[in-house]
């Protein structure tokens, strides 16, 4: 008898469904009797135990809130974790009720940064017994990256520059330690010129503008030999221009 695949589902035509083109239902593995450890499930190891604080971008006594490695799509991607090698339905009630303090304003945090609509929050705990709940900042006006596709949205759409996503971090860290808590990440550095550097390429500038006037001038000139009553005109020096200098090494 032959398998009729499944029809594809409706959500591939949502606005939101980062693919097009013709598709096809995967076929379903057959369910297995046990399933594989996750990552730091019973004796394996904890990534989340073994990183030092310096790996987070704020840290409390209870709670850590990491990163990624490098900037990705989304303007902000970020993972709470406890400290505790405890899964959800494992906290006490402490735990369990800070958790829901720690969720509210970590999403505040993040949706404070500019260009921030909406913050997704999503927990899915199969990879790594150790708890992390994600928080992906939605960029506002980008109506094709709501739902439950933003997550893959954030590996297609190109990276944000390093210094904004640098920024960012270090403005939710310090947003963070107005509660409690330690900030660990720093804002990106200036690239900033010592002024006596600015000063000899300003004049530079200026000399050039200069040079290149009187070519411009000479260039002009009529081929006949002007009238004494031009001749008596006084000569009008060429305005000065003031140079910003390169735009990559300007102090701010």
């Amino acid at each position: 008898m032959s398998h009729t695949p499944p029809a594809v589902p409706d959500f591939t035509r949502w606005p939101s469904f980062p693919f097009e083109g013709d598709f096809r239902v995967k076929q379903l593995d057959e369910p297995v009797a046990v399933e594989p450890p996750r990552k730091g499930e019973g004796s394996g190891e904890c990534h989340s135990c073994n990183a030092p604080d310096d790996a987070y971008i704020w840290v409390s006594e209870r709670w850590r809130v990491r990163a990624m490695d490098r900037p990705t799509g989304l303007p902000m991607v970020l993972i709470l974790e406890s400290r505790s090698h405890l899964d959800l339905g494992d906290l006490p009630n402490l735990l369990a009720a800070e958790l829901g303090v720690m969720t509210v304003r970590l999403e505040r945090a993040v949706r404070s940064l500019d260009g921030v609509a909406r913050v997704h929050v999503n927990r899915w705990g199969d990879g790594a017994e150790h708890l992390h709940l994600w928080f992906l900042a939605r960029p506002y006006g980008r109506l094709q990256l709501r739902g439950t596709f933003l997550s893959l949205w954030d590996d297609i759409l190109p990276a944000i520059p390093e210094s904004q996503w640098r920024e960012n971090l270090a403005m939710v860290a310090a947003w963070l330690a107005e509660f409690g808590g330690r900030p660990l990440a720093e804002p990106p550095r200036i690239q900033w010129q010592a002024p006596s550097n600015l000063t000899q390429q300003a004049a530079s500038g200026r000399e050039a503008a200069l040079s290149a006037d009187d070519s411009s001038v000479a260039l002009a000139a009529p081929a006949a030999v002007p009238t004494a009553e031009a001749s008596e005109e006084p000569v009008r020096p060429a305005p000065e221009r003031e140079s910003s200098g390169d735009p990559a090494t300007r102090a701010y």
